[in-house]
């Protein structure tokens, strides 16, 4: 994976963490990593989150999460859906001009029905993989759900739907890379902002840890696809602080919180406690 000219644009963004779900608190590391570490005994449990880019023209989602019921049966704990926190922060749903997939596993692609006026830009390999013969097999079939899945197909016959197939930048100050590993066709986001671009790994590197350790999380279709998306992770970013995770709660502690709104941070202002302190 080549690495061309660093991400620049004129469009800026304020880049948000929304956390709307966690799993439950004593969840082990060794559920973390694909082989055991010296912490599996620890705790160490998942948060879930999706993220806000708000610029002067548009306001853009990247992944949707999943609604309180699919989140529930998965055994997990919600807390506010995204359309909460978006009307906490003054937007509508309605104002969500588009919806970067990242990939569509069933904790970031729920709620498109709740964004009606929102392009979506989902790569054509998660597609293909979501709706082809792999969903023949149990363990590959478990991290989507159907009703999801046809969520994209509804909106894509609606004329809705852009499929993404290599580096682009779909929106003005938003580029996506394909990295695969996690999902065939994972794609981390890089966002401009005013203290450059920020790279939402998404389910690249779960846990800060994953890339520390380059250990892979379990969870996985291709395993040299993964190790290399974090090697790019580590290319792209500026620093460590430039780099989100897709699941790890220390970025409560790391960021920001936007006053008077319950669990949103903001990503794009300086971080609070470096992950260089690890």
């Amino acid at each position: 994976m080549s690495i061309e000219t660093a991400f620049q644009s004129s469009v800026q963004y304020r880049l948000l963490t929304v956390h709307y779900a966690s799993s439950p608190a004593g969840r082990k590391a060794q559920h973390n990593f694909m082989s055991a570490v010296d912490f599996h005994d620890v705790p160490m449990p998942l948060d879930f989150f999706v993220w806000v880019a708000v610029s002067d023209d548009r306001v853009v989602l990247i992944d949707s999460g999943c609604d309180e019921e699919t989140c529930v049966e998965r055994g997990h704990i919600f807390h506010q859906c995204p359309t909460e926190a978006l009307r906490s922060l003054g937007l509508s749903p309605e104002a969500v001009t588009d919806v970067v997939v990242t990939h569509m596993h069933w904790d970031h692609l729920g709620n498109l029905e709740k964004f009606p006026n929102a392009h979506i830009y989902v790569h054509k390999s998660e597609m293909q993989h979501a709706t082809g013969c792999a969903m023949c097999h149990d363990t590959l079939r478990r991290p989507y759900d159907v009703e999801q899945v046809c969520s994209v197909l509804r909106a894509l016959y609606a004329g809705r739907v852009s499929f993404t197939d290599s580096i682009e930048e779909v929106i003005p100050g938003i580029r996506v890379r394909p990295v695969g590993g996690h999902a065939p066709g994972l794609q981390i986001v890089e966002v401009a902002t005013a203290r450059g671009p920020i790279v939402l790994a998404s389910d690249a590197m779960h846990f800060y840890a994953n890339g520390e350790l380059t250990n892979p999380y379990p969870v996985i279709v291709n395993v040299l696809d993964y190790m290399n998306g974090l090697s790019l992770l580590k290319k792209l970013a500026a620093t460590p602080d430039h780099v989100i995770p897709g699941h790890d709660p220390k970025l409560r502690d790391r960021f920001p919180a936007v006053p008077g709104v319950e669990g949103v941070w903001d990503v794009s202002q300086p971080p609070l406690v470096s992950a260089a302190a690890d």
